[in-house]
């Protein structure tokens, strides 16, 4: 097992015993990994590094809200990948990206990089969720973490097509928005 595994397989199942400050720093340190990650896979089929920042947010979200589902008797890089190259794959779906510009990698490529010079992503995000307004959490949950699409969220919500789209759009503008407030503190 690598340094880094072993470090990150002892901050994700710390909080998931409940350390939140572990908690914290598993997905800071994941955060500038998973930034670099996406943005070189994202350079490598000529897309925009601005995307990586989106991408890295979802990801971040997905590993949170579904870290119930990591089984800590197994390595946490293979999973955190699974997430990352799944996001990866809906963002260039959403995009109009074909799957065949995905570039072939393994769990490594993840623990390989370590954006250090960009903004950090990690923050608790249910703390975030729980800021927003439940048919926004709801849809978010719904189209981003689960996802299911836009016509789905909207029957499992009882929303129209269009309003599961505002929430998600306005919901995703929110966190954003309460992220960078808390980076200026």
């Amino acid at each position: 097992m690598s340094t880094i595994e072993a470090e990150l397989k002892h901050l994700m199942v710390a909080g998931l015993a409940g350390d939140a400050a572990a908690h914290r720093t598993l997905l800071d340190r994941l955060s500038r990994r998973l930034r670099a990650y996406y943005k070189s896979r994202l350079a490598r089929i000529g897309r925009s590094a601005t995307e990586a920042e989106d991408l890295v947010q979802e990801a971040l979200l997905a590993i949170h809200t579904q870290r119930h589902t990591y089984d800590p008797a197994e390595p946490l890089t293979p999973w955190v990948h699974a997430i990352a190259r799944y996001k990866l794959i809906d963002h260039l779906r959403r995009t109009h990206a074909s799957r065949a510009d995905v570039p072939i990698d393994d769990a490594a490529d993840i623990m390989a990089q370590d954006d250090h010079g960009s903004t950090e992503s990690a923050h608790d995000l249910d703390r975030l969720l729980g800021r927003l307004p439940h048919k926004m959490r709801r849809a978010i949950q719904c189209v981003k973490l689960e996802g299911l699409s836009v016509t789905e969220a909207a029957a499992r919500c009882g929303m129209t097509e269009s309003a599961v789209k505002v929430n998600v759009h306005r919901g995703l503008r929110a966190l954003a928005a309460a992220i960078a407030r808390e980076k200026i503190k």
